[in-house]
């Protein structure tokens, strides 16, 4: 095989054989591991023939003059067709309010940039596709905030973490709904909360929330079914099911045992659905209308939940790659069989996900009427499980055989596998982008702004065969600028700001097109060094990111100051001797760095606290003063806590995703030392937005 062919094949297949590592080295992609990716993407390689072909494949979509179903433009930009169509050709536009009318391409066969922005429907000839017309960026924190040199500041909380009476044994929308009345009294403006994406009902075992079965629908474990069927409905059907000791015992617990409290809450949920589908319900109608706007996308999940569920009675896989070959096309009569013999299971999942939704709408409801001016921030997760609901109904725009990760960097010498699948960016060129818009438009629905994990993932993901080491992938670029383009369009639309975690190694140049969009990065604390020790002063932190002190899947200022991710990694020997003595040498100069910036402001360290609290004091104070547009920080820092959320590297030897906290959400904020930081905090925003006005 001519690896010149191969490298050509791999490079109109949108993948990188070239790259640079984290430590500024040249790499090159092995060509058996090009192939096996190549073989995830569709394009077979395994030998001379096989590359020409695929090769054949790729170059007559590329000389094929059919129109894509979808293109992007900018407000105003005129679009070139000169690849479809020539000079002067006729078109008729069909504007999304109804309006029509005629235009010729023009001299140099581009359509006018005269199109308002919007979703547009042009047709030349025979041929037809849509224009998406963006805005030139997303809704912004000044637009959210109504000033121009906005200095808000909101919290981050873990969902499950949260806390009321009668929760069942983990955070639900109502301790939300809760949280976020609290936290407006206070003066926050948004609250950002870990995503909240439909995980596999059928096997609680699964409940990283960075791991979903599909991120268009909701995990309807965070319910909140008093707050829209009332508290006497779930108090009958906690009877009728002989709920109350176990849900009681699920409370009590230190951690969330997720098997258990979900097992419970599906069993709670069934109860319910079952009373709701026996009487003439006065919301029965709402169900209705949800179910009927959700369409096929919401049928389809529900369906594979129903699915999922008759493997898992049986015993058998509940990765649907693994089922029949009949079950694998979801508009298969078979399917459409299998759904109306188990019309009851599936309306089941439709019902669940409707509480859930209204659930979550109640919060940001709440959030926004309490006085926020974002509410809630959506978390978006990089991708999905490949043997997911949305694998499953998307098969041509996700990659459901390729998981995606990060190659061996300076801290993971391995590399990393999420576990994930990612978009095809052939199969959302080839599908209008479909898939990608309608899972903006799931997030944006019920938040005032989303974070997209890893936004990286806008431009190029690093990609891995199953079963391979991280160390064997390559990067897959994207149509970057016109997945900016819909995400600029739908944040507009849903008056929702939107955050990039650009936490990593950023291709170049990214970060200057999402600041171009008014996508706000993000800057952590604990990373802001020039280099160990020597931390970045209040005015060379930028005013295109958010500002935070840490994130889940770091310590949290009180653990990183007692090294307490340090001694977790020794106890469950994920480092070696040297790597440990390094680390800690390096956290000592970096302790002594943090503090004397911090110290630099007089009011800082004047009292007779303890140090680790008059730390996250002076670091909290610090945060407010930045020029951040946004500051977000965690609760776990609020309240002082030791643990982080996850601890990365590991699965079930550290209680990742399962910490709780001690009080309660209607308590939570009035805790001493919580209530104390908000007020350094909201201080020391006024005082930025007085400097800086």
């Amino acid at each position: 095989m001519s690896e010149e062919q191969l490298h050509l094949l791999a490079q109109r297949a949108g993948l990188a054989v070239d790259w640079i590592d984290a430590n500024g080295r040249p790499q090159r992609v092995q060509p058996a591991v090009l192939r096996r990716i190549l073989a995830g993407l569709g394009h077979p390689a395994d030998d001379a023939g096989a590359v020409e072909t695929s090769l054949q494949v790729l170059q007559a979509a590329r000389e094929g003059h059919k129109l894509p179903p979808l293109l992007t433009v900018e407000v105003g930009q005129a679009l070139n067709l000169s690849v479809y169509f020539g000079p002067q050709t006729p078109c008729r536009v069909s504007l999304e309010d109804g309006t029509a009318f005629d235009l010729h391409l023009d001299d140099q066969a581009a359509l006018p940039g005269v199109l308002p922005v919007g979703y547009q429907v042009v047709t030349l000839g025979d041929q037809q596709f849509t224009l998406a017309v963006a805005p030139p960026r997303c809704w912004s924190v000044a637009d959210a905030a109504g000033e121009p040199t906005p200095r808000i500041w909101g919290l981050s909380a873990q969902l499950y973490s949260l806390r009321r009476i009668g929760d069942g044994g983990f955070g639900d929308t109502r301790a939300l709904e809760v949280l976020a009345r609290s936290a407006a009294e206070r003066g926050a403006d948004a609250l950002a909360i870990s995503p909240m994406h439909a995980m596999f009902s059928h096997d609680p075992q699964r409940y990283s929330p960075y791991s979903p079965s599909s991120r268009l629908f909701l995990n309807s474990l965070y319910a909140a079914p008093g707050v829209i069927l009332g508290e006497r409905a779930v108090r009958i059907a906690i009877e009728d099911a002989e709920l109350g000791s176990e849900l009681h015992r699920l409370e009590q617990l230190p951690l969330i045992d997720w098997p258990g409290a979900a097992q419970a809450k599906q069993l709670l949920l069934r109860t319910l659905y079952d009373g709701f589908c026996a009487g003439e319900h006065p919301l029965h109608e709402d169900f209705i209308s949800f179910r009927q706007s959700g369409g096929q996308a919401l049928e389809n999940h529900c369906r594979f939940e129903a699915l999922q569920a008759h493997c898992a009675a049986e015993g058998k896989s509940q990765d649907w790659r693994q089922w029949p070959s009949d079950w694998h096309d979801p508009h298969n009569l078979e399917i459409a069989q299998f759904a109306a013999e188990n019309a009851d299971e599936v309306g089941f999942h439709a019902f669940s996900q409707w509480l859930v939704a209204r659930s979550l709408e109640r919060a940001q409801d709440a959030a926004r009427s309490s006085g926020m001016r974002i509410g809630l921030i959506a978390d978006l997760a990089v991708g999905a499980d490949g043997a997911g609901s949305q694998a499953w109904s998307r098969q041509d725009e996700l990659l459901s055989e390729l998981t995606v990760g990060a190659p061996p960097d300076i801290l993971n010498r391995s590399g990393q596998s999420w576990g994930i699948s990612a978009f095809s960016p052939e199969g959302l060129q080839r599908k209008g982008f479909r898939a990608f818009i309608e899972m903006l438009r799931a997030n944006f629905a019920h938040a005032g702004g989303l974070r997209i994990d890893h936004v990286m993932g806008l431009q190029r993901l690093w990609v891995i065969p199953l079963g391979a080491p991280p160390s064997e992938g390559a990067y897959l670029h994207y149509p970057v600028d016109d997945l900016l383009r819909l995400l600029a369009l739908e944040s507009v639309r849903h008056k929702a700001i939107v955050l990039g975690e650009d936490l990593g190694t950023v291709p170049e140049g990214l970060r200057e097109k999402l600041a171009a969009r008014a996508i706000l990065g993000m800057r952590v604390l604990l990373f802001e060094q020039y280099h160990a020790g020597h931390f970045k002063p209040i005015l060379e932190w930028p005013d295109n990111a958010l500002a935070t002190s840490t994130t889940h899947d770091l310590p949290t200022l009180d653990g990183w100051w007692r090294a307490r991710d340090i001694d977790w990694n020794h106890k469950l020997k994920l480092i070696d001797a040297d790597t440990e003595q390094h680390w800690r040498q390096t956290r000592h100069h970096e302790r002594l760095g943090l503090r004397h910036i911090l110290a630099q402001d007089h009011q800082n360290f004047r009292g007779d606290a303890e140090e680790a609290e008059q730390l996250i004091d002076a670091s909290v104070r610090f945060l407010g003063h930045t020029r951040a547009p946004l500051v977000l920080l965690p609760l776990e820092d609020a309240l002082g806590i030791e643990e982080q959320p996850n601890l990365p590297g590991t699965l079930d030897t550290h209680p990742n995703w399962r910490r709780r906290f001690s009080a309660e959400s209607e308590g939570l904020l009035d805790d001493l030392d919580a209530a104390r930081r908000l007020e350094l905090l909201a201080q020391a925003r006024e005082q930025a937005s007085e400097r800086d006005r």
